[in-house]
């Protein structure tokens, strides 16, 4: 439990706390790079960062982003330009290379690009067709070295490192060495490293260095690990940082068992109460179906008659026929096992039977797409599949579908139940991590319900939601509408919770920091 809000101890007598100075390091930040939620979450947080209290929060943070092939920067929101230099990941000794910090000028946040053409002028971000680049890292170490170096070179380290993901992991060893005037404590300069917060938002991916590679890494890690052993730098950041979180309470939980893990899981219960969830949040500006200026017409909470034109538009874009009422489910997303594709194609044909009508949007493996393509082909007034990605389309089924599916064996988070809900699609999702928290079952809690909760992740199950659904969306009438309203009416703002309790986590994390090294007994046998 954090400090309250008023006052802050830290060993050093009760104080007022001061605002304080955060720096992120990501290799996402949406628009400006982006692959998945990484990228939403960066950047949304760092926006809604900026909507904090003055007293809490010194804005705008900082967001260290790689400049990768392609990224341009607008020049009316060029703020300027430094170059530092950094060890060489490539050469021996003493060898440095000049790395470029751009400012930039973001929505609510300074965007410090480290740009490195040798390491991030490429075909992609972190891989080819060839598979996974095998400098990743040296790469990501380079990277993490230039924001450190340049907060160090400014003088001005931040009170929180916030670090994201793998790709910044490497932060955990060369940090340490930064000081810092630490603003609560007045701290004098360079006796405190910044604290260090680490949020994992994709446990599966722990940038595992082999041995040939550690070096590349630097003295700060080369020191601390055995020539025949490599580095797993998720792993060595969640063992070091002061707090570590992931995106959802409930992901939290199941990621302390090894079925949900990843192999991390002993690592994260070994952290007792400094592993939690804070709940990703939703740009509720971006997502507005009352501004949307895609859909074909607007709507909202209080008036949703701008609904049957958008469903009308969807369909009539698809080649199926709007005046059919019959239920339309949507489905937006990768299409690999972990979002449950697989479940949805195994269960396609009982839910056509049934009378329902799919659209699905997204691309993956051959044997997979090729039941969906085959239904498409077979039904196309009836199944349409989108293989590709298509934000304005992505948006018309939200507000055009009757219902939103997302069947993931797991899912850390999610946003898309989130913005269904807003758009008044109500999801049908299994009752995994955030959907768990997310969406509440309006068959177990009738009256109260925002969506349909499935608990095993099989067809069947699948299909006894939907189904569910099925009955509750033909009846229609009062109930449909109230849990329409029930749903719009779910506050997911990052504003308003999220940002909060990360503010909360960032005291948190000082405070753990400056407290003395707890005496840890030595076990005999």
């Amino acid at each position: 439990m954090g400090p309250p809000e008023d006052e802050a101890s830290f060993g050093r007598g009760t104080i007022a706390p001061m605002p304080l100075r955060v720096a992120f390091i990501a290799a996402e930040c949406e628009p400006w790079a982006k692959t998945g939620g990484l990228g939403d979450v960066v950047d949304a947080l760092a926006r809604a960062l900026a909507s904090t209290p003055a007293e809490a929060l010194e804005t705008p943070v900082d967001v260290f982003l790689p400049r990768y092939r392609g990224l341009e920067v607008p020049s009316d929101r060029l703020l300027g330009s430094q170059t530092i230099r950094v060890p060489d990941p490539h050469r021996d000794g003493t060898a440095t290379t000049p790395v470029e910090i751009i400012d930039v000028r973001a929505d609510g946040y300074r965007l410090r690009l480290v740009d490195h053409p040798a390491s991030f002028d490429r075909a992609g971000y972190y891989g080819d067709e060839a598979g996974d680049f095998p400098d990743n890292a040296a790469r990501f170490g380079l990277f993490c070295r230039a924001a450190v170096g340049v907060l160090r070179a400014e003088r001005r380290m931040p009170d929180v490192l916030h670090l994201h993901d793998w790709h910044a992991a490497p932060a955990i060893r060369y940090a340490p060495a930064a000081g810092h005037a630490q603003a609560v404590g007045h701290a004098p300069a360079g006796t405190l490293p910044p604290a260090i917060l680490l949020t994992v938002h994709n446990l599966a991916y722990h940038g595992w260095t082999p041995p040939d590679r550690v070096h590349e890494l630097g003295e700060e890690w080369t020191s601390i690990t055995a020539p025949s052993e490599g580095v797993d730098l998720l792993r060595a950041a969640i063992q070091g940082a002061d707090l570590i979180n992931t995106v959802s309470p409930g992901f939290a939980s199941e990621a302390l068992t090894a079925a949900f893990g990843m192999g991390l899981d002993g690592d994260l219960r070994g952290r007792g109460d400094r592993f939690f969830g804070i709940l990703n949040g939703l740009d509720t500006d971006l997502w507005n179906p009352a501004t949307d200026s895609v859909l074909a017409a607007p709507y909202g909470r209080r008036d949703r008659k701008g609904m049957a034109a958008c469903r009308a538009d969807l369909l009539t874009r698809l080649g199926m026929d709007p005046a059919d009422d019959g239920p339309v489910l949507g489905m937006i997303g990768r299409l690999d096992p972990q979002k449950g594709f697989d479940l949805l194609a195994e269960a396609a044909p009982r839910l056509l039977a049934d009378g329902v009508r799919l659209v699905v949007q997204g691309s993956g493996p051959p044997d997979l797409v090729g039941s969906l393509r085959r239904l498409a082909a077979t039904h196309a007034d009836r199944v349409a599949l989108i293989e590709r990605f298509d934000r304005d389309m992505a948006r018309r089924i939200y507000a055009g579908a009757d219902g939103f599916l997302m069947p993931s064996r797991f899912e850390p988070c999610g946003t898309g139940q989130m913005v269904s809900l807003r758009y008044g699609t109500p999801p049908i999702v299994h009752a995994t991590g955030g959907l768990a928290d997310t969406v509440i079952d309006e068959p177990t809690n009738p009256g109260s319900g925002t969506g349909f909760v499935f608990r095993d992740a099989t067809a069947d199950d699948l299909v006894r939601a939907c189904r569910a659904f099925v009955a509750r969306h033909g009846a229609g009438g009062q109930p449909w509408e109230a849990l329409l309203d029930r749903g719009m009416a779910v506050d997911f703002d990052w504003r308003t919770a999220s940002a909060p309790a990360y503010v909360a986590a960032y005291r948190r994390a000082i405070e753990l920091k400056a407290a003395p090294a707890p005496v840890i007994e030595p076990r005999l046998g």
